[in-house]
């Protein structure tokens, strides 16, 4: 789509969008056309707007009135193809002035020389949805192993779409299994992210020290991003990919006090302010652990790092506090301090293929 035709059209948040299709265009030709079908229809997974973060620049590609339509097993195969069919012959060509097409990648035309209706209504299974984004059937048991192999972002994006309709009674269970990790993966993952910090908290400094202000800026950055990964953990939201990381981060409860004093440690020109806006973060946040109550009181207070000039929370402290009160046996098994997938890679080409998620559980067998 143009920039013209974009600046020229109305813009609604997707999702809502997206449910007006279903309401107003979807559902009647269903309840008219296939009134004994049962079925669920839903936007999850890929796009902005499934995570509200979409805007009029995102209706220049893969944006528009579209949803996933979900049959019984039984019914698939008898009816995917004539509900697609009647969809394409009755579907109007806008809803609320948008064209029904342009949400389909494939699709130059609203109509074909046949007068039908080029939609993007996927009809699939609940099973085939969720075995293509986390490689995971939903009818059986979630493992430890399942858990730190789904990437966060495929995780948000179930969590933050939208059902119009449940007629089968199989997503919003499936959605509250995968509301958030279990009590002991999550911990497990909170002592991997302070590990982290842990063991670079001293190198930006130590960068600073030696007249390397780059890699003092460089750390300082990886520790701010650490950082914010860890207050996703602590309030339990699923942290989005890199592009949305920081909007979603605004929208946690501590991002109003933390927020600032992290754009600070990024802004500062000496090493010596950047460590003061750090130290800061660092105390803020060990007061945030200690508020959850998962381990006894721990000092909030950054101190040195043992003989040299630099000042550090001493992560360490907090992965040792966190790892004794893991209780699962499963958990426990688990390599020490390696953490989720997307803890120990941030490759985009990695988190995104989902097939081969299952080849990653052989990282998590302890030898």
């Amino acid at each position: 789509m143009s920039e013209t035709n974009i600046a020229s059209r109305p813009f609604m948040k997707g999702l809502d969008l997206c449910e007006l299709f279903y309401q107003e265009a979807v559902k009647p030709i269903l309840d008219e056309h296939f009134p004994d079908v049962d079925y669920s229809a839903a936007l999850l997974f890929y796009g902005s707007e499934v995570l509200g973060f979409d805007t009029p620049q995102s209706m220049d590609h893969d944006w528009g009135p579209r949803l996933q339509l979900f049959l019984r097993e039984e019914d698939h195969p008898v009816y995917s193809e004539r509900i697609d069919h009647v969809l394409r012959c009755e579907l109007p060509r806008e809803i609320r002035g948008y064209p029904i097409d342009m949400a389909h990648a494939d699709a130059e035309k609203g109509t074909s020389d046949s007068g039908t209706v080029t939609h993007d209504v996927r009809i699939l299974t609940t099973r085939c949805f969720f075995q293509h984004i986390l490689v995971w059937d939903p009818d059986e048991e979630l493992h430890a192993s399942d858990w730190l192999a789904f990437s966060e972002q495929h995780l948000r994006s179930i969590a933050s779409g939208r059902v119009f309709h449940d007629g089968l009674a199989q997503l919003e269970p499936i959605r509250a299994r995968l509301r958030y990790y279990p009590h002991d993966v999550w911990l497990y993952m909170l002592a991997a992210q302070w590990r982290r910090i842990g063991q670079e908290e001293a190198f930006m400094g130590r960068c600073g020290q030696v007249g390397d202000d780059l890699g003092s800026r460089l750390v300082a950055a990886r520790l701010v991003r650490d950082l914010m990964k860890l207050c996703f953990l602590m309030e339990q939201q699923y942290a989005p990919y890199i592009k949305w990381f920081g909007s979603a981060f605004a929208q946690l409860g501590c991002a109003g006090q933390l927020g600032p004093v992290l754009t600070n440690a990024l802004r500062t020109e000496t090493w010596q302010e950047r460590e003061k806006h750090l130290s800061t973060a660092y105390e803020f946040v060990a007061a945030m652990h200690n508020e959850l109550g998962i381990t006894d009181p721990l000092p909030t207070q950054v101190s040195q790092f043992y003989d040299r000039p630099f000042v550090v929370i001493h992560a360490d402290r907090f992965v040792d506090a966190i790892r004794e009160r893991i209780n699962s046996e499963e958990v426990k098994a688990l390599p020490d301090h390696l953490g989720s997938v997307d803890q120990f890679t941030d490759s985009t080409e990695v988190l995104n293929l989902r097939q081969r998620f299952n080849r990653f559980k052989f990282i998590y067998r302890k030898e």
